[in-house]
This record gives structure tokens, sequence and C-alpha cells, in this order.
């Protein structure tokens, strides 16, 4: 997730900075701008945050009332100069910003050098400006070449255009990443978002899907990729600043988990050159290792790697690595971070390259410690995560992780193409299986409330959901402060169930897999000592609404996928307990979001 900003205004260098430091919660490890001036484009370009690219920034060289500007989060290539955004083609008239994953930049990549194009960035969105160079080239124009261009390139975009070629236009395209288009008496502006815009007007309009859209002075053209004309619909935002922000939320974290089908939807788009760089090194003994939520990944896809691929695969904690792997004998560790900079994790990746084991590093931060210590690594695509409760990052370690364990299925023929084929098809449907259960939050904030006043709960599931419950515990305990512990549920008559009593709240994650059966037993004895009973279920089972007090239900999908559709209602339920409890779930009392002390 980056974010774009462009404007046609008087004096559009400081709109534009002011445009990028509103959107830097988008992204914040490169920042770049363009300015059309006198028949030229300037480009103005580095890593780091704004505030240290304005410190180097020579204002008095630039000046225009055309630009476009870039605020980054890394997904292609490393945070560097070269890599930030804006990028050029090989002549330099043409400058693109672009939002979005772009899915077959590599192989279009090598075509366009093969014809001569010369590439200065390790991006997948420099190949934007070569493709529509290249269509120029035969005589269309800039819009005509834009329309050519979104035809040939898979992914999602929203990208923002100038060029020398047709100097008082901005050209804008949106597929599945978001683009806001803005007008007044001032200026026109497009954006990602709308903190950029409202500054300067509130009379704005959604950009649909598959639309162009040529932005000049005075007005706005917009038309399909067909080229149908489609005209804008412009509204007046009641917005202020800071809830634009957050897109209209009232915290960063429930505005991350309805973000949760798009960051889902780029995840799956990782192109298989990488996840096949990383499978290449997996060996038949492999650990993972994280740290919280992360861990919590790691748990739940080893019971996937095992069943699925009959490999062994043990998830181990990373501060405990050291003391539980004496040796690993030509073994592969998966690491797995959001931020690549947790000191736990990095220490385990450490001691694991002194015993020549390969390493692996899923994380969501490009450049980052991990991405550096790792033989290979698969970022994830969730853009920044600004609440310290991980959500959107955690289901997409679930889906990275899915990805590579089913391309090392397929490249050592665990796995076959038939199979293959109809997993990944299943997953792409989660996007908008995730989005039903999200339009669905209302019932889970009527649950929340009902439990809010809880002092303690159970979280119980078998297989694979034995980690979404240690999950779903983590989130209530760490945003609510409510008592919350996580159990395989067959383990719980060991010991916890001495604590149950009338009213003691069990929460149950029970989807139709090949563990329901068991779980019910688990069920039913809670139940008996007067447990309230709360279940996560598929849509559909009659037996175990009636015997819970609550219930959740989530659509039916293939089996390695119940987890993650289960941890999106826990996510709202613990978002929900905090905010009724009155809470902040965006600042959880003595935690911070990368943890970088042992």
């Amino acid at each position: 997730m980056c974010g774009i900003f462009g404007c046609i205004c008087e004096n559009a260098v400081e709109v534009l900075l002011d445009g990028l430091r509103r959107l830097e919660y988008r992204g914040y490890d490169s920042v770049g701008i363009a300015l059309l001036n006198n028949n030229n484009i300037l480009i103005r370009k580095d890593k780091g945050k704004l505030e240290d690219f304005l410190k180097n920034l020579d204002f008095e060289s630039l000046s225009g009332s055309i630009g476009i500007g870039h605020t980054r989060w890394a997904t292609h290539g490393a945070p560097s100069r070269e890599n930030a955004h804006p990028h050029l083609d090989c002549f330099g008239r043409i400058a693109v910003v672009h939002n979005g994953v772009l899915e077959n930049f590599l192989s279009l990549r090598e075509e366009l050098i093969e014809r001569g194009h010369k590439f200065s960035s390790n991006t997948d969105s420099e190949i934007i400006a070569h493709l529509i160079e290249e269509f120029v080239k035969m005589g269309l124009s800039l819009k005509d070449a834009l329309r050519e261009t979104i035809n040939i390139v898979k992914g999602s975009i929203a990208c923002a255009i100038i060029t020398t070629l047709e100097p008082g236009k901005i050209f804008c395209y949106r597929r599945e990443s978001p683009l806001i288009v803005g007008i007044s008496r001032n200026g026109t502006f497009c954006s990602s978002d709308m903190p950029a815009i409202i500054p300067y007007t509130k009379n704005i309009a959604i950009v649909p899907e598959d639309t162009i859209v040529v932005i000049e002075r005075n007005g706005v053209y917009s038309e399909s990729s067909s080229g149908i004309e489609r005209k804008l619909e412009f509204f007046e935002t009641n917005l202020d600043l800071k809830s634009a922000e957050r897109g209209g939320y009232p915290h960063f974290m429930i505005k991350e988990i309805f973000e949760q089908p798009r960051a889902i939807s780029d995840t799956i788009k990782i192109p298989e050159v990488y996840l096949d760089r990383a499978s290449k090194l997996l060996r038949d003994r492999i650990y993972l290792t994280g740290s919280g939520t992360s861990y919590h990944a790691c748990l739940s896809t080893s019971y996937m790697i095992s069943k699925i691929l009959s490999i062994e695969a043990f998830p181990i904690i990373s501060s405990e690595l050291q003391e539980m792997i004496p040796n690993f004998d030509e073994s592969t560790l998966i690491a797995v971070s959001q931020s690549g900079e947790t000191a736990d994790t990095l220490n385990a990746i450490r001691y694991a390259k002194k015993k020549n084991a390969k390493i692996v590093g899923i994380t969501n931060t490009l450049g980052s410690s991990i991405t550096m210590l790792s033989d290979a690594y698969i970022c994830t695509q969730s853009g920044p995560e600004i609440g310290v409760a991980a959500t959107k990052t955690f289901v997409t370690q679930l889906i990275a992780l899915d990805l590579l364990f089913l391309r090392f299925g397929l490249i050592s023929r665990r796995l076959n193409q038939s199979d293959y084929n109809k997993i990944l098809d299943e997953m792409k449907k989660l996007p908008k299986i995730v989005e039903k259960i999200l339009n669905q939050h209302q019932k889970i904030k009527e649950i929340s409330l009902k439990y809010s006043s809880k002092q303690n709960a159970f979280f119980l599931a078998r297989g694979s959901n034995v980690a979404i419950a240690l999950e779903g515990a983590l989130k209530l305990k760490e945003i609510s402060y409510i008592h919350a512990e996580g159990y395989p549920a067959g383990e719980s008559k060991h010991g916890p169930i001495a604590l149950v009593e009338p009213g003691f709240l069990c929460i149950f994650i029970a989807p139709k897999d090949r563990t329901r059966e068991k779980i019910i037993g688990n069920i039913m004895e809670m139940k008996a000592r007067g447990a309230e009973i709360f279940s996560i279920i598929t849509e559909g089972d009659e037996e175990l609404k009636e015997i819970s007090d609550s219930y959740f239900e989530v659509p039916q999908c293939y089996e390695l996928f119940y987890p993650i559709l289960c941890t999106i209602p826990l996510q709202l339920f613990a978002y929900y307990a905090a905010t009724f409890r009155g809470f902040d779930p965006d600042k959880p009392r003595n935690l911070a979001k990368s943890v970088t002390v042992i």
C-alpha cells in the first residue's frame, strides 16, 4: 500500500508536499515528486521519510502548476532513491506514480528490455512508463496508450501520469487500488485517499473500478477502459482531516481489519518467481519461527504442511529456538516477522545461520533486517499497519506461508498440478468471502457487548485452528485487558476446566473441518459446568447453533482456509470489546508495534 497524489493548481510544490504528508500513513520508506516545468519534467525523490526528504530539497529549483507525488511502502525493490517513485520512460517525457501490485511485470520487463528499454529501478511500477512509451511511439495519444497498457498489465493499479507530450493534464487509472478525485475553483486533485484532498476541496468523487480519468485545470473527463464515457459522481464529504486519515473509521485497528480483503488479494498476487526462489531452499525438515502473532501464523501453517505435504514442520517461538534446537542438520528455517526487526526473531536467524541452516524470511517490510539476513524472502502485501495489534498482517502471513508451501509441494511433486490449481482457485475466492464476513460486523458487535464485562475467557479449538484460538485470546487480552487463554480443546480437561463455573466464557473455533466431531464433546464438557458458549461455526451448522449461547457463522470454504476466515470475527470481537470497555485499541498499554529488544 502506497500513497499517490496529483494536483493542477497554484503553488503545486507546496500542495504536493502537504498532500504526501497527509498520506504518510500509507507508506513512509521513500518519497518523490514530479513537476511539469517549461516542457520539462523535474524529478526529486529519495528513500526515507518526508521530513528527511524536505531537509535536502532545493525549493528554489522547483516550480510548476502540475505535479504528481508518491509516498512508498516497498513491495518490489528495496527502499532506495532508484526505486522511489515517480518513474520515467526512456526519454524522460512520461512520469508515473503507482499504488498496487503488478503480477506479470517480470515477463513484460524482459520483453521491453529486448526492445531496447533501459530500466533504472527494480520495481514493478516502472514498466507502466515504458509500456506507455511503446504505444506512444506507435502514434497513440497518451490516453489511448494508457488504455493499451492497462489491457496488458495484470494486477492492482492506481496510477497518475504526467507528460510533456500533453502538458496540461494528469492521466489516471484505477483497478482494485483506491483513487479519489477532487475539484474546486482553485484546482483539481487526485489521491489514494481523502486526507490529501480535503484541505483544498470537499467536492470529491470516488473513481469507479476500471476507469481512466483525465484531469485538467477546470474539469475532469472519465471513461471506462473500453472507451465509453463514464461521468464521475461528485459529492460533498463531511469528514474532517483527523477522521479522514482513518478512512472515516474511529480507530486504525478497525480500518485495518476492513482493509483485509484488499491485503489478501494483493498478497495472492505475489509473483511465482519469488515463491519458487524461496521454495527451492526448503528441505524435508523445516522449522518455522516467529514471536507473538507471527508465531501463531507459523503454528497454524505447520498443521497444513504436515497434512497436505506429509513433511516434518516444527513451529518454535523465536526466543526459545536456541534452547530447543542444538543442530539444524541441513534444515531450513522460515522466519516470520511483520516489521522484519523483531529482536528475538533476528537472534534466531543469526543462530540458525551459524548452524548452516537456509533462511527464508516472511515480512511486511521490504528492506528490513530480516530481508538482509535471509537467503530468500517473501514480502507480504499488507501495506503499513498503524494499529499495534496485528490484524491484516496476520492474515497475509497465513496467505504467504500457504502460497510458499503450495509452490514447494508442486515443485517437489508432493502436490500434483490439478490439486495445486484447485487450491489456488479456492484461495482467490477469499477476498470476497472475507468481505461477506465483514459485512456482518454488526452481529459481532452485539455479541461483544454481551460479553465485554467478562473478566476471563477460554479460546478453544483443534487442529490448525488451535493457533487461531491463541491469536483470538491474544487480541482480546492485549487491547481489552480481559484475561484470556487459548488452548487445544482436548487439553482443556487436563487442568483449565477447573476454572470453569457458571457464567465463565468459553469461545470455540469450530468450523466444519476434520476436527468438528471431537470438538462437540469439548463444548458439552464446558456447557455441563455452566460455561457460556460462543462459537465460530460454518454457515448452516444447526447442531452447533443449538448447543451455543451465541454463534457467528463463516461461509463454507476449502478446509485449509478456515483459520483465515475464523480469525476475522475474533479480531472484531476483541476490537468491540475494547471500545465497549472504554479503551483505545490503537494504543494498548505496555505494548509497541515492533519489539526490538530481547
